[in-house]
């Protein structure tokens, strides 16, 4: 234990030098964010690429030197609560009036995690869940603009699309204002009362994502928010409007938490939260948060609302539906959607991976396009939980199969490690559940998944139906993620033809099968699609079971195309009016 006022002093350097650290992660934040604009208005898809990579490991490597840095400086004195129990306080008062002061506190608490590898939480030395809910500075000022509906629908969309300065020449302005006005009037007019739209509020921040741009906006009528989200291209001809989209369903999409993280330049990132909060009330704090890149802070929050279930619901951690899985044991709490799942011990055969090698492959998720097919997992390490809160025969098989990873102590269940995602509905339980046009239509979108996977380089390995899952607007997304792979990794081939009956009939193939060989005509049999969906699955991708369409995408990424897969059905696409590139592109607007 150092002296009091030694110990002052130190508590002010230590938390400045935290401080000075989160300015230079949010600094470098901002930077990386900042070139999506220039991207965009390059057509640097490559680019955009890059920085969203560069972006997803920033904050790792800031924490790092400033626990290096903290280390050095505390010395003998580094695990002394009480100093850190200074140390927080006066953080507290260095950041107590940021705009930003939510995502300075997860910070803190990196670095103190870091340090202790604290299990649970330690109120005394970081912030708990009760302090991060505390309002934010500024928190009454809004982060919108607000149009009021005095005129043609027209007026707003050319005042809202008039602010917004994308760094490239418009293809056809005037078009896409009334293309944008006439889909608005149609998609939202006036209500069953008669009653019209009275205003929009619109975000001034562009949210870039991939080839995308996209304007967030709501239009108020009453107490009723409904969406607007413009969907802008940016093509050889200029920037067009590429879709208008107005429903929550169509909102809900493009904030998937199958897709990457949108780049936003914003200085107060929980009020833009909270004003996608309004048009998406179905969504977590914590999934708006990873949506707009700030994933850690987002897990923070995960974490915040499973403490607030489980204080508000008695229930306990079971077994989550579906088969039971070789590599994870997968765990729910009925009343929340959302799974935990564990890395078993020892895998059974026919697997041959080894737990370091499927956290690997869940880092590949997280820095790779997951093309809104592969699920967010978020990486938790430390929990504890109360012994009481899982069902008997589930806190058995934790401790059986899960020991590296699951202890008990006393009554608390501590955690290493865990991944968290959101619960989908199991693609084989839901093709057998449902109604049969439900059904069809997810086997349809199976086929459409393994193509948007492809599209983006990946290939799932096992394409079991068990491995797929269905979320609560009925998209069919992948989560099982020990076999996949990137589709270069792969080497497709035809089925060997046997050239007499002793090799058509052999147990074991006759012909050699190099680790990386897959046979796509070998798909559908083990698929185990019902009757009425195999001949409506084979009528939209029987392509899928040949080896000519994974060749053919390969051959695209290799030659460095980047295909383009949109948070919006192509029906919902509008008609390309741009002229070719060079013969007339807008300069401004009118």
């Amino acid at each position: 234990m150092v002296r009091t006022e030694p110990a002052r002093e130190l508590a002010l350097w230590a938390a400045s030098a935290i401080h000075g650290a989160l300015d230079g992660y949010q600094q470098a934040f901002r930077d990386i964010t900042a070139r999506a604009r220039h991207r965009f208005a390059r057509r640097d898809w490559k680019g955009a690429q890059r920085d969203a990579m560069e972006r997803l490991d920033l904050r790792d490597g800031h924490i790092r030197r400033i626990v290096g840095e903290v280390r050095t400086l505390l010395g003998d004195s580094l695990e002394d609560h009480a100093l850190w129990m200074r140390m927080k306080a006066t953080y507290l008062d260095l950041v107590a009036r940021r705009p930003d002061m939510e995502i300075a506190q997860t910070f803190y608490n990196s670095v103190t995690r870091r340090v202790f590898s604290t299990v649970g939480v330690d109120p005394r030395i970081e912030f708990a869940a009760t302090e991060m809910g505390a309002p934010l500075p500024d928190a009454g000022r809004p982060a919108f603009r607000t149009w009021r509906t005095r005129g043609p629908t027209a007026d707003l969309v050319a005042g809202l699309l008039s602010e917004v300065d994308l760094g490239a020449p418009w293809c056809d302005f005037p078009g896409d204002v009334r293309v944008a006005a006439e889909a608005i009037d149609r998609q939202l007019g006036d209500d069953e009362l008669g009653r019209p739209l009275e205003a929009l509020d619109a975000l001034p921040c562009v949210f870039y994502r991939g080839k995308g741009a996209y304007l967030v906006a709501r239009f108020r009528r009453g107490a009723q928010d409904s969406p607007l989200i413009l969907a802008l291209l940016h093509e050889e001809g200029g920037v067009r409007l590429d879709a208008v989209l107005t429903t929550p369903y169509d909102a809900s999409v493009v904030f998937s938490f199958t897709r990457s993280y949108f780049h936003v330049l914003m200085d107060r990132p929980r009020s833009v939260v909270d004003f996608l909060k309004s048009i998406l009330p179905q969504k977590r704090l914590s999934e708006l948060y990873i949506a707009v890149g700030y994933h850690k802070h987002g897990k923070t929050e995960l974490y915040r609302e499973l403490l607030g279930h489980l204080r508000g619901w008695q229930e306990r951690f079971e077994r989550a539906r579906g088969d039971r899985g070789l590599v994870m044991a997968v765990f729910t709490l009925p009343s929340l959607d959302i799974v935990f799942k564990v890395i078993r011990d020892r895998f059974a055969y026919p697997k041959t991976i080894t737990r370091e090698e499927v956290r690997l492959k869940y880092r590949l998720v997280f820095r790779h396009d997951r093309a809104g097919r592969l699920v967010d997992a978020q990486e938790f390490e430390h929990l504890a939980f109360h012994r009481e809160r899982f069902a008997p025969d589930l806190l058995e098989e934790l401790l059986d199969e899960c020991g590296e990873t699951v202890t008990l102590n006393g009554d608390q269940v501590d955690v290493k490690h865990l991944y968290v995602e959101r619960r989908v509905m199991p693609l084989n339980l839901y093709l057998r559940e449902m109604d049969p046009q439900s059904a069809r239509s997810a086997a349809l979108d199976f086929g459409q998944a393994i193509r948007d996977l492809a599209a983006t380089n990946t290939f799932p390995g096992d394409i079991l139906l068990k491995n797929f899952g269905v979320t609560r607007t009925g998209r069919v997304i992948f989560y099982d993620y020990d076999e996949l792979t990137l589709l270069a990794d792969v080497h497709f081939r035809d089925m060997p033809r046997p050239r007499d009956g002793d090799e058509e009939m052999a147990a074991e193939p006759w012909f050699y099968v190099g680790e990386n060989d897959v046979f796509p005509e070998e798909f559908l049999p083990f698929l185990g699609l019902p009757a009425g969906l195999k001949e409506a699955f084979l009528e939209a991708h029987a392509e899928l079971l040949g080896p000519g369409f994974w060749r053919r995408m390969q051959e695209r990424h290799r030659a460095g195309e980047i295909v383009d897969i949109f948070p919006y059905g192509q029906a919902q696409r509008l008609p390309r009016r741009c002229p070719p590139a060079g013969a007339g592109a807008e300069e401004g607007r009118p």
